[in-house]
C-alpha cells in the first residue's frame, strides 16, 4: 500500500472551532451581554415573564412561518420531552407507523413498542445512510418520524410523500431541521424541536407545535395509560390554552428564554427562514466541494437529495481504515478528532456513538462558512497524521 504524505499543519484556523451537533455554536457575534435584560429573580408567571414567553412563541411563529391556527408551546426536557409528550398524549387512537433510519427515530420505536406497548404498530426502517421506502407508509395510521436524522445526516427531501387527505396524524421530530429546512406545516400535525440546534440556544427546553387536527385528537381521545403532569395538555377534555400563550407547564429558565429571543432576533437580521436556510446550504456546499476532491471520506447519506444541511455525517473510506473492525475504526476516529481538538480547530466532531464510525460536522446557520473553509485543510492534516501511525 502506498504511504500517504504527511501534511504540514495549515496556517489558517477557524475563528470558531465549535462544530458540535448539539448544543450547537452560538450565533455570530454572541456575547453574554445579550442576556442583560433577562427576567431573573422574578416569577415566570409574572407579567414580565409571561410577556417574554409569549414573545418567544410569536417570534417562533413569524420566523418559521407557522400557520395562525397552529398552537406553539414551550415545554420541558428539550426536543425529547416535546416528542414524548406528543406520543404519550396522542397515540393509541388508531394504528401507528414508526419510521426510523437513525438512532433517535429508533428510540421512538422503542418507546411505542416497549413502553406504550401499542400492538398495532408497523415499523418502516432503513440502515444508516438510507431512507426507508416512503411510498410504503400508510397514512391512514398515525405516522411518527424524524425530518432530519441528526445521527445519520439523512433527511426527507420534502413533504411530497405525505398526502393532504391523510386520515392519521403525522408526528415529526424536526429538531435538526427547524430553522434550516423548509417544513411544510400543512403536511405536519405535530412538530417538535429544541433551541439548542440550528439557533444555538441553551439546552433543556423544547417547542411543541400542534395542528388543528392534533388539537381535535387531544380533545376527543383519552389514552389508556396515566400521564405524568408534565405531559398533560388537556384538562376536562379541553386543550390547556395557557401552555400555548406563555403559561408553561413547569418553571422555564428565563435566562434561556432571553437567549432564544436574541437568536430569533438574529434570525430576522439575516433574512428570516430563507436567510437561515441559505446559510446552512452554503455551509453544506463547502463540505460537498471538499468531499468531491478527497479520496478518504464520503457522505454517509447515499442519495445527495437526502443529504442533511445541518448534521453532516461522513464515513472514512480509505481502504486501510475501512478494512479494520468497528472498534479499531472508532479508535482511529478518536485519534483524528483528538488531534483536531488538541490544535483547537474543531471540537466534538466524532460520529454519534450508535452510528457507523466517522465524523459529524454541524453546518447549521450559526456556523460561519469561512470557518468551514478553514476547517477542511485541517481535516486532511489530521487524517495524514492519524493514518501515519495506524
Amino acid at each position: 500500500m502506498t504511504a500517504r504524505p504527511l501534511l504540514a499543519a495549515p496556517q489558517l484556523r477557524p475563528q470558531n472551532p465549535r462544530f458540535s451537533s448539539g448544543p450547537c455554536a452560538k450565533r455570530p457575534g454572541w456575547t453574554p451581554s445579550v442576556l442583560e435584560n433577562a427576567s431573573l429573580g422574578r416569577s415566570h408567571r409574572a407579567a414580565e415573564g409571561k410577556a417574554k414567553l409569549k414573545q418567544a412563541i410569536e417570534d417562533t411563529r413569524a420566523v418559521l412561518n407557522v400557520p395562525d391556527d397552529y398552537r406553539i408551546g414551550i415545554v420541558p426536557a428539550s426536543d425529547t420531552g416535546a416528542y414524548e409528550m406528543a406520543m404519550w398524549s396522542l397515540l393509541g387512537a388508531r394504528a401507528v407507523t414508526m419510521m426510523a433510519w437513525e438512532s433517535f427515530g429508533s428510540g421512538w420505536v422503542t418507546d411505542v413498542i416497549k413502553q406504550l406497548k401499542l400492538e398495532d404498530t408497523t415499523e418502516v426502517k432503513a440502515d444508516y445512510g438510507l431512507l426507508p421506502d416512503l411510498s410504503a407508509v400508510d397514512f391512514d395510521t398515525d405516522v411518527c418520524f424524524t425530518w432530519n436524522g441528526t445521527t445519520s445526516g439523512v433527511r426527507v427531501p420534502n413533504g411530497d410523500f405525505i398526502p393532504a387527505d391523510r386520515s392519521g396524524l403525522t408526528l415529526c421530530d424536526a429538531t435538526s431541521a427547524a430553522f434550516a429546512q423548509d417544513l411544510p406545516f400543512d403536511k405536519l400535525d405535530v412538530v417538535t424541536f429544541s433551541w439548542q440546534k440550528v439557533l444555538g440556544g441553551e439546552a433543556a427546553h423544547g417547542v411543541l407545535i400542534l395542528s388543528p387536527r392534533a388539537v381535535e385528537r387531544l380533545e376527543s381521545y383519552t389514552p389508556a395509560w396515566p400521564l405524568p403532569k408534565i405531559f398533560r395538555l388537556t384538562k376536562g377534555g379541553k386543550l390547556i390554552e395557557g401552555i400555548f400563550s406563555g403559561a408553561t407547564i413547569n418553571t422555564p429558565s428565563m435566562l434561556c428564554v432571553e437567549d432564544y429571543l436574541d437568536a430569533l432576533a438574529w434570525s430576522r437580521s439575516v433574512g428570516g427562514l430563507n436567510g437561515l436556510i441559505g446559510r446552512a446550504n452554503a455551509n453544506l456546499a463547502v463540505l460537498e466541494d471538499w468531499v468531491e476532491k478527497t479520496d478518504w471520506v464520503e457522505f454517509l447519506a447515499v442519495d445527495p437529495a437526502t443529504r442533511s444541511n445541518t448534521s453532516v455525517c461522513l464515513k472514512i473510506v480509505d481502504p486501510q481504515i475501512a478494512a479494520l473492525d468497528g472498534d479499531a475504526q472508532n479508535a482511529f476516529v478518536k485519534k483524528l478528532t483528538g488531534l483536531l481538538e488538541s490544535e483547537g480547530v474543531a471540537f466534538d466532531i466524532g460520529g454519534y456513538r450508535d452510528a457507523p464510525p466517522g465524523l459529524r460536522i454541524w453546518t447549521g446557520a450559526t456556523v460561519e462558512t469561512s470557518d468551514l473553509q478553514a476547517l477542511t485543510p485541517w481535516l486532511d492534516w489530521a487524517f495524514s497524521q492519524a493514518i501515519a501511525s495506524a
